[in-house]
Order: C-alpha cells, then sequence, then structure tokens
C-alpha cells in the first residue's frame, strides 16, 4: 500500500482545523499586503489624484491642497473604532493645528449623505467630512478588504509622510509629533 503524497496529507490536515483557524488562514493578505498593513501606498509616495465633495458642498481635490499640509482621515459610520478615533482627531489634531495651516479632512467610505450627517452629529466633529462615492480613493490607498480605519497624512508637496491604522494610542501620538514637525518645516 502505498503512501500519500503531501499535498493529500496537507489536504486531509486542513480538513482537520478549527473553522476559526481556517477562516484566519483564507484571510491572510496575498503577499506583500501584510509588509504594508494593507496599504497600497507608502510614506514617501505621492498621493494619488482624487476629487471629493464634503457634506458642505465643497470639492477638495489633491491639486487643491497643494501647499498645505492635510491628513485623510479614513472612516465609515458603522465603523467602531473609528467612531472611537473622531473625537481623538477633534480635540487633539484639528482643534490644536487648524490654526496653524493644517487640514483634516475626514473621507466616509461609500455611504450615503444621511448617514454621513449621522455620524457627524454622533461623533461631534468640526472638521470637513467628504464623501468616497464607490469608494474610488480608499481602493487608490489599500489593497481590497482592508480596514477602514485609517489617517493618511501628507505634506505641502503632496506626498505621504505618515499612515496609521487602526486607533493605537502610540501610534496616534507619532503621528501628532509627526504632524507638529510637518508644520513647522
Amino acid at each position: 500500500m502505498s503512501q500519500p503524497s503531501i499535498p493529500v496529507v496537507f489536504s486531509l490536515a486542513i480538513l482537520r482545523l478549527p473553522a476559526v483557524l481556517l477562516a484566519l488562514i483564507w484571510t491572510l493578505p496575498v503577499s506583500g499586503q501584510d509588509d504594508n498593513r494593507g496599504y497600497r501606498v507608502s510614506v514617501g509616495d505621492a498621493m494619488p489624484d482624487f476629487e471629493l465633495q464634503d457634506i458642505d458642498g465643497k470639492t477638495w481635490t489633491r491639486n487643491s491642497l497643494l501647499g498645505t499640509p492635510y491628513i485623510l482621515q479614513f472612516t465609515a459610520s458603522w465603523c467602531v473604532v473609528c467612531r472611537k478615533e473622531m473625537p481623538h482627531l477633534e480635540q487633539r489634531v484639528w482643534q490644536q493645528f487648524k490654526g496653524q495651516g493644517l487640514q483634516l479632512l475626514g473621507v466616509d467610505l461609500d455611504e450615503p449623505q444621511e448617514k454621513v450627517l449621522g455620524l457627524v452629529e454622533d461623533t461631534g466633529v468640526t472638521y470637513p467630512i467628504c464623501l468616497d462615492q464607490g469608494g474610488l480613493l480608499f481602493s487608490a490607498i489599500t489593497y481590497p478588504k482592508a480596514g477602514v480605519t485609517r489617517n493618511v497624512v501628507v505634506d505641502r508637496e503632496g506626498n505621504i509622510t505618515f499612515l496609521t491604522r487602526l486607533f493605537d494610542e502610540e501610534e496616534f501620538e507619532a503621528m501628532i509629533h509627526a504632524v507638529g514637525a510637518l508644520l513647522k518645516e
């Protein structure tokens, strides 16, 4: 009687794994994605072109923001981590740096304006919130199925200088320091 081949043994072993572990293996990032936490872009890259309209009707583009350091804060009304982070962005970033020339734009991932208005009301933020219809900008900077809670810090020349993922206090503090340094340039 011959021994089963390695692929057959491996396949049989996978069938015995718990469903949770199989789900974890299935969702592991494709090569390269894990290196940059789901970002297609890296620090030092030029911010991809974009055109967004905020809930007040103002249009924002990469070109219109040249000369101004800015943060794009990706969010969604259903995102618990986003809701946790937004008041911190309001108080510790927007209120602290808006008078020094920083622009902060919330970028809501593919939701109708009514949902976004509810998010703004619930979180109490005063910085502009834009609609990313179809998730076009989000898709330009992230791989498919990447989590939404992200901040992209961009310098006056339109280059990415800092990237965050989720709301980690240590990383958030590092972003605040990076923004402060960026504004002194």
